[in-house]
């Protein structure tokens, strides 16, 4: 599965066959300032994404693996 089959960090997380671990790897590619956008750090479109997405939104994505 490829990461450009989720369009937002919540379908990470809630993916219903994905081991928390391979979430939280996805979701930490998200996260990372490789995945910034240029001139708009508060955004992440890593390279295989189809959208960027607020940072604050992959937070959210693993905050919710807790719960």
């Amino acid at each position: 599965m490829s990461l450009s089959h989720f369009r937002h960090p919540f379908d990470i997380a809630k993916h219903p066959t994905l081991e928390p671990e391979v979430k939280r790897a996805i979701l930490a590619s998200w996260a990372s300032d490789a995945a910034a956008v240029r001139n708009k750090p508060h955004l992440r479109k890593p390279r295989a994404a189809g959208r960027a997405v607020p940072v604050d939104d992959v937070l959210s994505a693993f905050k919710s693996l807790d719960q």
